[in-house]
């Protein structure tokens, strides 16, 4: 194994996730917070109330009813409120992240919990000292923060009465929190993100086929604005901050050709495009890549850059580059292949090459060898692979024990292939399995989809004593750490 004696070992974790405390400590409410439990087979809904008292429901792609206000109400459940409370069990959970070995933990701050609106002059002290208090504890065992400043919570005001990220105020009201995190966090955080898997906003077209036009006029322009808050922060700290370092953050994927017919590998490397580079080349290289222009007209969009824009993307350059990765995806102009849902917001087609996971989700691990080349040969910048792991329904045998091989499996095959890039030239700093302990999923908001080293005691209804214990997949990590990847069996 060739990993670089300073290499980050760790986990990672998003506030809306595994918090709580949703309405505890000034904390604001977010759209996590109006958005209801589901499963598999059951997509989460948003909740909300007419000004007549009419109380209803929509799908997580879908807009609320015009004149309604998201809320929560009586009847549903909403796993984020409590989550698996990290907001009062903090010290315990890094005190077992420690005694794994962890390097790095990656987590993210609620902005309403800083701003509970985001429009405030002044930010929430309580929320401010409850992360002082987090970092600090990190510190305490040497372990460095990698924190996410925006993980798909964005105070629900700025959402509900600016009308989301198609607003340009929502670009000033993030440098507003960023001058504030930064100033306040300084001495404790130096490695940040801007925001979590910021090309998902485009992804949705997986969802929603032929989208209607101004729902993708206004994924464009969110994203745009997004990509200008981002570079605004970026270039406050090189200014200011010169100690920190700020990395992008991509959802990513590798999609392959289904076939070697030529049509399909075009379709291929389009999708690669439209998925990941659309947005990895804005935040890296600091403009919009050649393609973008196609893209915009098979869209059916008009979308111009403003002229100052264009120069803040240059000067605002991510410092390095992070991705999620779980699976892989084929693409195909067959349309009698059989399709699937795989990956963190991906659907593709079925690869007869790989095992699926419960959830449909392609294992891949040669997959993350080669996407780590293709970003490394296309950016050259430090990658930190930020999101990876095996979501499972874990068992708990009657001493207490939890033995998970299927994901000490899955997470070996990734670390070799972590390995296999590193010779292979690819400069790759960190490594931060997703739900280092168990958490709520993000995509159906059950807690029965496992991720973690560390078993928590809740199901998918929000019962159980919230008690912590050791699988053994977290023994397994624990040696990887003191052994710097070298120890894998």
């Amino acid at each position: 194994m060739s990993f670089p004696k300073n290499f980050y070992w760790g986990g990672a974790t998003a506030a809306n996730q595994c918090e709580g405390g949703w309405n505890e400590g000034g904390r604001g409410p977010a759209k996590t917070d109006v958005t209801t439990g589901g499963s598999a087979k059951k997509s989460r809904g948003i909740t909300y109330r007419m000004p007549d008292g009419t109380e209803g429901m929509v799908g997580g792609f879908s807009r609320i009813p015009e004149g309604a206000s998201y809320a929560v109400l009586d009847g549903y459940y909403y796993p984020n409120h409590k989550a698996i409370d990290f907001y009062h069990h903090y010290k315990e959970d890094i005190a077992l992240f420690a005694e794994m070995g962890f390097k790095m933990f990656r987590m993210s701050i609620s902005w309403s919990r800083i701003f509970p609106k985001g429009i405030e002059e002044e930010p929430n002290r309580e929320g401010i000292e409850f992360y002082r208090n987090v970092f600090t504890e990190l510190r305490k065992y040497d372990i460095e923060p990698l924190v996410t400043m925006c993980h798909y919570d964005t105070p629900l005001y700025l959402e509900e009465v600016l009308g989301g990220w198609t607003n340009r105020q929502l670009v000033d009201a993030f440098e507003k929190y960023a001058k504030v995190i930064f100033e306040e966090y300084k001495g404790l955080v130096r490695y940040w993100l801007t925001f979590n898997e910021i090309n998902s906003q485009l992804m949705m077209k997986n969802f929603v086929p032929n989208a209607p036009k101004q729902m993708l006029e206004n994924a464009y322009a969110g994203l745009h604005n997004q990509f200008v808050a981002s570079a605004r922060a970026v270039k406050l700290a090189h200014e200011q901050y010169p100690e920190y370092v700020v990395g992008c953050m991509i959802a990513g994927m590798a999609t392959y050709p289904l076939t070697c017919d030529p049509q399909d590998v075009l379709r291929a490397q389009h999708k690669m495009q439209e998925d990941f580079y659309y947005s990895g080349d804005v935040m890296i290289r600091g403009h919009y890549p050649v393609f973008a222009k196609r893209m915009w007209r098979e869209d059916g969009v008009s979308f111009e850059v403003p002229e100052e824009d264009l120069e803040i993307l240059k000067e605002g350059r991510a410092d390095f580059f992070s991705f999620s990765y779980y699976s892989t995806s084929c693409e195909t102009t067959h349309t009698d292949a059989p399709k699937d849902g795989a990956g963190n917001l991906v659907l593709g087609y079925k690869n007869p090459y790989i095992q699926y996971s419960d959830w449909g989700w392609g294992m891949d691990a040669d997959g993350l060898r080669y996407i780590l080349n293709e970003i490394y040969g296309r950016y050259q910048v430090p990658i930190m692979i930020v999101e990876n792991g095996l979501g499972a329904i874990d068992t708990v045998e009657a001493d207490g024990s939890i033995h998970d091989d299927y994901r000490i499996a899955y997470l070996k095959d990734h670390v070799r292939a972590m390995s296999e890039a590193i010779d292979d030239g690819v400069e790759l700093i960190a490594f931060t399995p997703w739900g280092c302990i168990d958490l709520v999923s993000a995509s159906t908001g059950e807690m029965r989809k496992r991720y973690g080293f560390i078993y928590v005691d809740m199901d998918d209804d929000g019962n159980g004593s919230m008690e912590r214990s050791r699988k053994d997949s977290f023994y397994w990590y624990k040696k990887v750490i003191a052994s710097n990847g070298e120890e894998l069996e």
